[in-house]
């Protein structure tokens, strides 16, 4: 189990935050055998791709090359002439191979982490010039680890050379009675296949590596319980500065709630418990919208505000609880309860009418429909 500096067990995962951190500054797993056996086995199928091609393109440059003429060598400008063809010709001949070599070179670090391209990691750091760290880092277990992949990369590459050698000997010296076209073809082919035997020879500590560069990462990654709890504190913020910021938006809406209690048409209450503020506007929408709504302490608040600007105030406790149950502020009411605010509506345009002098004294407010779905018992 890692430690960290303190001392303390790193025995949690890493938080998503860790991860992301990590890949910003570039601190990734990497394998640099899985790259050299990438780059090694492309090469190798490069080579055996195109070593017809590009042996043939050798012995067009070494033809131009050695039969001169006299008058092109005494010529000023012809040895230029030729060098710039034959550099074209042979920039011609390997490029397919520089560009697989590329290809290969880009695919396999992306092999393991992913594609990532860190500013941070770029920095550099002046740290890393420091005698002691350098020291520190020369006898760590990793650099342990990476001398015992050396030696066993030395060991294996030299086994498979011996091997490949003792295998191709009767083609290496057959080479040398060949005719010099078909010796170079063949010399191109030898060497392709000898390149592949010997990356093939990389697959297993490639197998041992990639597993312990993903445990080697994941430990560094490793987060102790107070780190964890740190953090959190960090991103979510610490619990008495929430439960500050959740008052101050609770106030911040409640004085704008209050500030729309006189805009409203009529307050409806329960009588005490609950008190909910109501505002039908045809022009802006189908239905009554919720301005106001509280309990207790707000309730009365409501209530207070609603006699000082003389909006209605009417007692239906069944419909005051629903709307406040089913309603947000600033949300209309429900389809449910259509009818039965329609019919306070209704109500208070009667009253307001009677005060007026322009009609009678309504009786008093019926019982209103509250469908079973939206009624709330005390």
């Amino acid at each position: 189990m890692a430690e960290s500096e303190s001392g303390a067990d790193k025995s949690e995962e890493p938080t998503e935050k860790r991860l992301r951190e990590s890949r910003e500054k570039g601190q990734i797993a990497r394998s640099r055998e899985l790259n050299t056996l990438v780059v090694m086995l492309a090469g190798a199928g490069g080579l055996l791709a195109s070593g017809g091609s590009l042996g043939n393109s050798l012995l067009e440059i070494m033809r131009g090359s050695f039969e001169l003429s006299r008058e092109a060598i005494m010529h000023e400008g012809t040895m230029a002439i030729w060098l710039i063809g034959s550099g074209k010709l042979a920039l011609e001949a390997v490029m397919p191979l520089f560009v697989v070599l590329l290809i290969a070179s880009i695919v396999g670090p992306i092999g393991l982490g992913g594609w990532l391209f860190s500013a941070e990691a770029m920095a550099p750091k002046f740290s890393r010039m420091n005698p002691l760290a350098g020291l520190k880092r020369m006898f760590s277990a990793k650099a342990l680890v990476e001398l015992l992949k050396a030696l066993a990369k030395f060991v294996v590459i030299l086994l498979v050379a011996l091997a490949v050698l003792s295998f191709d000997r009767d083609d290496l010296l057959a080479i040398a009675h060949e005719p010099l076209e078909s010796a170079i073809l063949h010399a191109a082919q030898v060497v392709g296949w000898s390149t592949l035997w010997m990356a093939c020879g990389l697959i297993l500590i490639t197998a041992v590596d990639v597993p312990f560069q993903l445990w080697d990462n994941k430990q560094k990654l490793m987060m102790t319980k107070q780190e964890v709890r740190d953090e959190y504190k960090d991103s979510e913020g610490k619990p008495e500065v929430k439960s500050r910021i959740r008052q101050l938006q609770r106030e911040m809406a409640e004085r704008r709630m209050m500030q729309a209690v006189p805009e409203a048409d009529v307050v409806i209450t329960n009588p005490t418990h609950f008190a909910v503020a109501l505002k039908y506007d045809p022009a802006k929408g189908s239905a009554p919208v919720l301005l106001a709504k509280g309990g207790d302490f707000t309730a009365l608040k409501i209530r207070e505000i609603a006699q000082e600007h003389s909006v209605m105030l009417l007692e239906s406790p069944a419909l005051a609880r629903a709307v406040f149950y089913s309603t947000d502020l600033d949300q209309e009411i429900p389809a449910g309860l259509y009818l039965a605010v329609a019919q306070v509506l209704a109500y208070v345009y009667q009253i307001r009418q009677y005060q007026a002098g322009k009609g009678k004294r309504p009786g008093p407010l019926p019982d209103l429909p509250i469908p079973p779905d939206l009624r709330r018992d005390e």
